[in-house]
């Protein structure tokens, strides 16, 4: 009996894939470059399983039922294209790569098309939920050649995590819109993680609580509307204890590393004109965070000045949970709007309400209030903006005071929270009716003739004014919108 999937790639997230196939009654074939690993893996988590090994791309292939379903669980980049290359000659009509690490849309994009005019399908998909995600349930968000997809989803939606019996796992969109979604759940992904660590920063280097109190607090938030899983392994990270017996992350150096997806995010998001301000500031305080030997004796040259804590603890802690709240939805509702105009960009058919679905078990960013996301969005699929649906607009209205004051207390005490800080700046400004961009837009028009539109004339008319007096009527060019 042949197998009805091959996977190349036995890391980490390739093996647990494997084994989770394996568990819902599907026969699965693997190959590794160093074909030793595919002996390990089969003497050792695949012990006893229909898992077949093989040591050679040909004997792969051979394996496999038709149409060929193959699965690349490779580090993204040249690799992919390597493998694509490799398996081309061994492959028929109608065979079907998918891509399953975590690749730029852009090169998602164009494999789609090379292999389309070969005859091969080819799906991009991302797959979040690290080790534990991919052995029990990922959250799987694939796009490509939707060709492809019947094929393909018996397989991953039985694999993926279930909500309310639901699959955390259905059809995207066209070319790298998997990819895409993946990208900014990264993005969004990165924003969480700031967030959290700096409401740890300003309870324990603000207000000074032990990393005990610290790790109940956070224990008895994730029982509330901060109910997700990272605010969940936070808790039990900072509740485990190194070899001496004192809290094992005071002994982790504070430099944190990247893969670039948190970049991508930011970059794409510059090229469509998105404030993705908070994701944007989460990733700058990693890079910050890599200038340890700088930041070290920056320390000494520019001491920061004393600062103690005198206030009410318990009510400190509440604005933290408040501002730690309303950034998180921030950081939502910019993932969002980004996805939205990507839509636009790309002509892809994105449903965000099936998208909140799919980010509701399995994966990293995954959160309570993701069924209130996908409420928002199927109660209006044309939502501009989470921040104005009902009950988003509730939840900040409510948690505005205590974010202003821990953004407050944070300065008061050096706490740094780019993050909070860059949030509310961002909330700030989108409801804000009248922003500054007025005088902006005069210093443009004033030192290069860019020109600038009245409020007193009907938008798309501009204007040049000679500042003076020397200057030319002749404008350079209209502003983009």
């Amino acid at each position: 009996m042949k197998a009805d999937i091959g996977l190349i790639g036995l890391a980490v997230m390739g093996q647990n894939l494997v084994l989770n196939m394996n568990d819902h009654g599907f026969k699965v074939a693997v190959y590794n470059r160093t074909t030793a690993r595919v002996d390990e893996f089969l003497n050792g988590p695949a012990k006893n399983t229909q898992v077949i090994g093989c040591h050679s791309l040909q004997q792969l292939v051979d394996k496999l039922e038709s149409p060929k379903r193959i699965m690349l669980m490779v580090k993204a980049g040249e690799v992919v294209d390597i493998y694509i290359e490799k398996l081309l000659p061994l492959l028929s009509e109608g065979d079907i790569i998918i891509d399953g690490g975590n690749s730029l849309f852009t090169d998602t994009n164009r494999r789609t098309q090379y292999l389309r005019e070969k005859g091969i399908l080819f799906i991009g998909a991302g797959v979040s939920g690290g080790e534990e995600g991919a052995r029990h349930g990922p959250s799987i968000m694939p796009g490509g050649n939707k060709d492809a997809w019947p094929a393909v989803k018996p397989i991953f939606q039985a694999i993926s995590a279930k909500v309310d019996g639901e699959p955390c796992c259905h059809w995207v969109g066209e070319n790298g819109a998997g990819h895409y979604v993946k990208m900014v759940h990264n993005g969004i992904e990165y924003g969480d993680m700031q967030l959290i660590s700096e409401a740890y920063q300003l309870m324990h280097e603000g207000l000074g609580l032990s990393i005990d109190d610290i790790q109940k607090t956070f224990s008895e938030w994730n029982k509330g509307v901060l109910d997700s899983y990272l605010v969940e392994i936070t808790a039990n990270i900072l509740a485990y204890k190194d070899e001496n017996g004192l809290p094992l992350v005071d002994s982790i150096l504070d430099t944190a590393g990247q893969k670039g997806t948190g970049k991508w995010t930011g970059i794409n998001a510059l090229d469509l004109g998105i404030p993705l301000t908070l994701i944007a500031e989460a990733v700058f305080a990693r890079c910050l965070s890599a200038q340890k030997d700088e930041r070290v004796y920056a320390a000494s040259v520019l001491p920061k000045q004393p600062a103690a804590f005198a206030g009410d603890v318990e009510t400190a802690v509440a604005t933290i949970h408040d501002a730690l709240y309303a950034s998180k939805i921030i950081s939502y509702a910019q993932g969002f709007q980004l996805m939205r105009e990507a839509a636009k960009e790309y002509q892809w058919a994105l449903n965000y309400g099936e998208i909140a679905l799919m980010w509701r078990g399995g994966c990293i960013i995954r959160s309570r209030f993701l069924g209130d996301i996908k409420a928002a969005y199927d109660a209006d699929p044309e939502l501009s903006n989470l921040l104005l649906a009902d009950f988003f607009a509730d939840a900040m209205r409510a948690a505005d005071t205590g974010w202003r004051k821990a953004v407050i207390l944070a300065i008061e005490l050096n706490v740094p929270t780019p993050a909070f800080s860059s949030a509310l700046a961002y909330f700030d400004g989108y409801r804000s009716e009248r922003l500054p961009a007025n005088l902006l837009q005069a210093q443009r028009d004033y030192f290069g003739a860019h020109s600038y539109e009245r409020i007193d004339r009907p938008r798309g008319e501009f204007f040049h004014t000679d500042w003076t007096g020397h200057g030319g009527k002749t404008a350079s060019t209209t502003y983009s919108v």
